[in-house]
């Protein structure tokens, strides 16, 4: 089955949604963010040759959720979209920890290693991380750097600050995280 995308403005450019269409209704396959390399929908079309373009309800509303949680509104989202069997178990783990990271806090890679009970398994997490196929759903965001520092972000280092920011934590003058609400 062929796989449909739809592309969707937001205060940090636009962002892609790719699924398919299944019987129990859309998956999520993936969620391109734009960056300074490439906008989402130029991702979209590196990543699947064969995605067209799309239309579902379902998505459309979720999508508005997202564009109103990039402006900065508390929201939260559930995984029941995503297709999570596309992922290795060990980044099904991984995915799972983030997402368990409430509004306005933070976690580190190496915490959230250890969470999973794999000490030094810091650089793990954060490749598994950096290939996540769900921001926004998972809010990889809210990983960071052991020293505050804020590590990598699919929209840009730009973005993850801002939506920090929005969250309501706090930056040093160096620019890295005030630690004060650590997850895990």
């Amino acid at each position: 089955m062929e796989p449909l995308y739809a592309t969707h403005p937001s205060p940090f450019g636009p962002f892609s949604l790719v699924w398919q269409e299944t019987e129990a209704g859309p998956r999520i396959q993936r969620i391109f963010l734009s960056n300074a390399q490439a906008l989402a929908e130029d991702r979209v079309r590196a990543a699947w040759a064969n995605a067209r373009p799309g239309d579902n309800p379902l998505l459309a509303d979720l999508a508005e959720r997202m564009q109103r949680f990039l402006e900065g509104e508390a929201l939260d989202f559930d995984l029941t979209w995503a297709a999570l069997e596309t992922c290795s178990a060990f980044q099904q783990r991984v995915l799972r920890a983030e997402h368990r990271i409430s509004r306005g806090w933070v976690s580190t890679y190496s915490r959230i290693a250890a969470h999973l009970g794999v000490p030094g398994g810091a650089r793990a997490v954060g490749n598994a991380l950096a290939q996540n196929p769900f921001p926004l759903l998972v809010p990889c965001h809210r990983a960071i750097r052991a020293d505050g520092s804020l590590g990598g972000y699919q929209g840009g280092t730009a973005m993850k600050r801002a939506l920090l920011d929005r969250e309501g934590l706090a930056f040093s003058p160096s620019g890295k995280v005030v630690l004060r609400q650590i997850y895990y």
